[in-house]
């Protein structure tokens, strides 16, 4: 089978249909909207941005899609020549860019904070049922308990080494592996978003893979972020006004290993068990690199210990959704 990669995240509620050209604008109440779509880190990306000078503002989305290309070269799981391909490679890495530094250090602290219910190092699970699952003829019921324990041993975000003076990071273990795909879309929202400001501009939307809104419209309204449906991702259940916010969301279906469901992308480090297909969690924060990855630790986490992570995280409020819509309401 091959497995099912979906849109894991928020939906952005706008006008504008998929597949518009690279720069589209359009009228609105007081300004024009500049919107770019594309691609960050192997997810849907989009900017837009109002403006009263188009040129200016196409310099500007060039410069953030700049500072995209950059953060990708450092955080993309999809290219061999990464920083974090490059560790997962070698097992270290030198005198690597501060940015690296910066989103691990803001994962380890998550993971410390979630007493490992979130954990960067969870690669090697992930690789035990992807490999599985595109195998020839896999077994429906998963990797076996043996290739999952082996896996699990390999995962713990206490065996990362980080020297902030050298810029070094090391595996203490031969094997493991990291991924930052729960946090660097994040990262790179922020980060897109600073360029588009030292340009000028306020009144925007950037969305490399975690929504984060900027300052109201020029008519006052906030921006509208849809959270999507588990059972059906590009229709959205719900609704959320934002300004100055992020909504990231992370559930079950947004990588689906077998037809049937039953094995997610989003993996417990405790157990090697998945996420359940149709639950989905979007968090609220001020920043994207905090929303991130703080959505799917919020998932994983025992209920009891949601609200104190997500107060001890910066994150403000946490939407726990199902087909038949919001279930439960985190706020801190």
């Amino acid at each position: 089978m091959t497995v099912k990669f979906t849109r894991r995240r928020a939906l952005t509620v706008l006008a504008a249909a998929a597949g518009v050209p690279l720069f589209l604008t359009a009228k609105g109440a007081q300004a024009k909207m500049a919107r770019w779509e594309g691609t960050a880190l192997g997810a849907p990306a989009s900017i837009s941005l109002y403006h009263k000078d188009e040129a200016k503002a196409h310099a500007a989305i060039e410069a953030g899609l700049a500072e995209l290309n950059r953060l990708e070269g450092i955080f993309s799981v999809y290219r061999a020549d990464t920083t974090l391909a490059r560790l997962n490679r070698e097992g270290r890495v030198e005198n690597v860019a501060p940015e690296f530094i910066e989103l691990l250090a803001h994962a380890l602290t998550l993971a410390e904070k979630s007493n490992g219910v979130y954990d960067p190092t969870i690669q090697p699970l992930w690789q035990a049922y992807f490999s599985h699952f595109t195998g020839v003829n896999p077994d429906p019921n998963g990797p076996a308990a043996g290739q999952i324990e082996a896996a699990r041993k390999l995962v713990d975000w206490r065996n990362v080494e980080v020297n902030a003076k050298t810029r070094s990071v090391v595996f203490a273990k031969p094997g493991m592996g990291l991924t930052l795909n729960s946090g660097a879309q994040g990262y790179i929202t922020d980060r897109v978003a600073d360029v588009l400001r030292a340009y000028g501009f306020t009144q925007m939307i950037v969305d490399m893979g975690e929504p984060r809104a900027l300052d109201a419209k020029p008519d006052g309204s906030a921006w509208k972020i849809g959270i999507a449906n588990p059972a059906n991702p590009a229709e959205a259940i719900s609704e959320i006004d934002v300004v100055n916010k992020c909504v990231s969301t992370s559930g079950g279906y947004g990588t689906l290993f077998d037809d049937a469901g039953k094995f997610t992308h989003l993996i417990d480090p405790r157990t090697g068990k998945t996420a359940p297909a149709l639950l989905g969690v979007s968090v609220v924060a001020s920043t994207a690199t905090v929303a991130d990855g703080l959505s799917a630790a919020m998932l994983l986490s025992d209920p009891a210990k949601r609200l104190p992570l997500l107060r001890a995280m910066g994150g403000e409020m946490a939407l726990f959704v199902t087909p038949s819509g919001v279930v439960e309401k985190v706020e801190a």
